[in-house]
């Protein structure tokens, strides 16, 4: 799976090497390889702008009350060891986990406004997470089998 950064400058490309990698678009080089998943990493999904401020604040990138402070690229991560991860795509560092899936994490959507991240798994759910809160606000019990993705 392949997404390009909603500015354009980076794609993020997922594996079955478990990692991610970032990419400039531009020059074709790697700006960051992501290895925190302990399995396969199913998908990738760039942080819209308006997702920026709440998962920053979450992260604890507060400078005197200054949410510009923080991460400008912003990926999130699904894989087949159950976790959704929420990284600087640029330092390679987790600003944190959401955990709450009972099998593979397959898909990911940000709402429009960015407080909610949508997430579907292997577990037949549909969970929105709302991410100032870093906790599941609500779980869908979807389908009869796996869900393996969410909207385009």
């Amino acid at each position: 799976m392949v997404r390009v950064s909603p500015d354009g400058a980076l794609f993020a490309s997922a594996s079955n090497d478990q990692s991610i990698i970032v990419w400039a678009l531009q020059s074709k080089s790697v700006k960051a390889t992501l290895r925190e998943h302990e399995h396969v990493v199913e998908c990738v999904e760039w942080a819209p702008d308006s997702a920026l401020a709440p998962i920053r604040t979450e992260a604890g990138h507060k400078a005197n009350g200054d949410l510009g402070a923080g991460p400008t690229h912003v990926v999130v991560s699904g894989s087949r060891d159950k976790m959704i991860k929420i990284w600087d795509a640029l330092s390679g560092t987790v600003l944190f986990s959401l955990i709450g899936h009972d099998n593979w994490v397959r898909g990911l959507r940000f709402h429009p406004r960015g407080k909610f991240l949508v997430s579907v798994a292997d577990d037949k759910t549909l969970r929105v997470w709302d991410l100032a809160q870093r906790r599941c606000a609500k779980t869908i019990d979807a389908h009869q089998h796996f869900v393996t993705s969410v909207g385009e």
